[in-house]
Order: C-alpha cells, then sequence, then structure tokens
C-alpha cells in the first residue's frame, strides 16, 4: 500500500492555540490514516508545529498540561520585550508595506525553538490519543487569524537508503547560528542528487549532528539575520535575559537595577513550573528536570534537547518526482555555544524511503 500524503487546514482563534490534528483528520478523512502504522506530521511553519514523541506522549492526556509546559518558556520570552527581530524599522529584508503588517512575534519562535517544538515528527496510528498541533502565533496584532495547515503522511515503514556526512565550516564567534540552507554549504544540491538517484518519492531526510559534536543543536526555525544573531545570541549568552527586561519594565521603578529584574523574572519562571508540576503530580518530577536542564545557566544546557530535525520528500508538487519540502521561511539552522576545534563541524545527512 502506497504512502498516502494529505493536508489539513487549521483555523486558530487564539495567539497561543492546541488543536488534536489527529482528531481533525478524523473528522475531514474518515479512517484513512487509520490504515497505516505510522503518521508524520509536518507543519510549514516557524511558530507553529508539534512535540516529539518521547515528551508529546507524557503530555498528551491533558491540553492544560501541555499548555502549562509551553506557559513555563512563554514565561522566559514574554511578548514585547526589546527584541531586536521585532523592531521592524530596522528589518532590511522587510519591504515598507510589508513592514505595517508583519507581525512582532520574536517571543513565539524563541519559544518555539527552546521548548523542543519540530516541524517533522512521526507517531504509530495504534498510539491511543491525541497529536497536538501547537500554535504560538496564531493571531495576528488586529485578531485576524493566521492561514495554517499541516500536511500527514501515512506510511507503514521506511528504509534508509543513503547516508551522507555534511561538513559544515564556521566562525570563530563560539555563538553563532549558521543557516544550512546556505548554497555555500551544498546541504540542498546533495539531499536533491541522492533524492534523484534513489527514486525517493514518498520519505523524509534528518539531519543529525555528528556523535563528536558537543555544544551545538540543530533546530528549523526562520533564519532571519536581527533574531538569529542578535536576539538568538542574547539568550545564549543568558536564557533569563529577555524575561528579566519584561520584568524591568514592569516596575514603577524606572532605575529599577538589572538584579531586581533578574529575580522577578526567576520568580515568573519558578510559579509557571511549579503550576504544571503540581498538574501533573508524580509524573512532573521528570518533566521538571527536563525543563531545567532546558531552562538552566548556563547556556551550555539551552536548546541541547535537539540533536536532530528532519524534513519531508514528497512528490506533492510535481507528481512521481520527490523533492526536500520546506514552508515559505524555514530553513535547518545549526545553532552552537562553544567553538568547536578546527572551526568545522559535521552533520549526518540520512535520506529514508516511505513504503
Amino acid at each position: 500500500m502506497s504512502p498516502l500524503e494529505l493536508a489539513l487546514e487549521i483555523r486558530p482563534d487564539s495567539r497561543f492555540h492546541v488543536v488534536d490534528v489527529r482528531d481533525r483528520a478524523r473528522s475531514h478523512f474518515g479512517n484513512a490514516l487509520e490504515r497505516y502504522r505510522n503518521c508524520l506530521y509536518v507543519s510549514p511553519h516557524t511558530t507553529a508545529g508539534y512535540l516529539p514523541p518521547s515528551l508529546g506522549n507524557r503530555l498528551a492526556g491533558d491540553p492544560q498540561q501541555l499548555a502549562g509546559y509551553v506557559e513555563c518558556f512563554r514565561a522566559v520570552f514574554p511578548p514585547d520585550a526589546g527584541y531586536s527581530h521585532d523592531k521592524l524599522e530596522l528589518r532590511s529584508d522587510l519591504a515598507p508595506a510589508q513592514r505595517l503588517v508583519e507581525p512582532t512575534n520574536a517571543d513565539s519562535h524563541l519559544t518555539f525553538m527552546s521548548s523542543g517544538l519540530r516541524t517533522c515528527v512521526s507517531y504509530p496510528t495504534r498510539r491511543p490519543g491525541p497529536v497536538y498541533f501547537i500554535d504560538l502565533d496564531g493571531v495576528q496584532a488586529a485578531g485576524a487569524p493566521r492561514q495554517r495547515v499541516t500536511t500527514l503522511v501515512g506510511y507503514n515503514g521506511e528504509v534508509e537508503v543513503a547516508r551522507e556526512t555534511l561538513r559544515v565550516p564556521v566562525s570563530a564567534h563560539p555563538i553563532e547560528a549558521v543557516n544550512l540552507r546556505d548554497v555555500r554549504y551544498g546541504l540542498f544540491d546533495q539531499v536533491a542528487a541522492l533524492i534523484a538517484r534513489h527514486g525517493v518519492i514518498k520519505g523524509r531526510v534528518r539531519l543529525q549532528l555528528a556523535q563528536a559534536e558537543q555544544h551545538a543543536s540543530l533546530t528549523v526555525n526562520e533564519y532571519e539575520t536581527l533574531l538569529m544573531q542578535h536576539d538568538l545570541a542574547e539568550v545564549l549568552r543568558d536564557p533569563l535575559r529577555f524575561a528579566a527586561e519584561k520584568a524591568r519594565h514592569a516596575w514603577n521603578d524606572p532605575l529599577a537595577v538589572p538584579a531586581k529584574a533578574v529575580e522577578y523574572a526567576k520568580y515568573d519562571l519558578v510559579r509557571a513550573l511549579n503550576r504544571l508540576v503540581e498538574a501533573l503530580g508524580s509524573r512532573g518530577a521528570r518533566l521538571e528536570r527536563i525543563i531545567a536542564r532546558a531552562l538552566g545557566v548556563p547556556a551550555s544546557r539551552f536548546l541541547r534537547m535537539k540533536r536532530s530535525v528532519e524534513l519531508l520528500v514528497s512528490d506533492a508538487r510535481t507528481p512521481g518526482q520527490g523533492t526536500v519540502v520546506e514552508g515559505t521561511y524555514q530553513a535547518p539552522i545549526m545553532v552552537q555555544w562553544r567553538r568547536p576545534a578546527n572551526d568545522v563541524r559535521f552533520v549526518d545527512v540520512s535520506l529514508m524511503r516511505f513504503e
């Protein structure tokens, strides 16, 4: 039985919006996907996606628990905390007309990356319970819902047909975000050649840091200069930087010292984390450790949850010809917070064919 690919539209009704895509797909497509052993869920967005199964399974029982988990990271990245990405007058990538409608959503991008959300995940179809699509920026400033869509691919199994290693030169800067879509690295040319050589029509590409790589992580997001080189760099230096900035402006005293703001930010985060752990009961202990590890200082803890990302291969756009499918603003990004030896890192590239 050939893999089945379906597209599902989602209409969020709030900025933070959670929807059970598995249930929504069943109401739209019946049991079409239930005939397969697995389902790949793909988001083309940079502020909306899915939790990996290991974490999603622990939070699947109650949307409120899921909201509590995300709230911990939203406390670290509050809206309107002075992000460079949100200073639209500095965004050279935007036309004047686009600056008038562009959302100020750096907090959503940073929450997406730090909380472990992914753009491409696979769940067994026989697994009970929901699969949540989590939107961090579902409503525009004027109140209009964003246009969201997710792709679902049912498949029974997969076979690895090729594996190669990508050499990624990095600068001498210890903190850096590298756009792996950049033509200088040849990643997409390399993957396109593999897809054509092996005739993969439906499948996925996995990018994974080589085993020896340390102090780095991978994500899929928007590679916008101010977001990556300023906001993300600030977070890697000080994970509570923007929470403290928001707290500083919340005080009536304009001369409030930064240390006071940092303590306020930590308190706000701890309150959010405690509410989540109380809701989860005994199941919250491990999750509490995960969050503490992801948000802990020093910055080497930040983003450590993700050493790999995956991309969909599909022929939906050109029947019979598989290509890597990405959203308009998506790019695989390698983030490092310590300089490697010889200023080079290695990423393993695997190509899988769905069956």
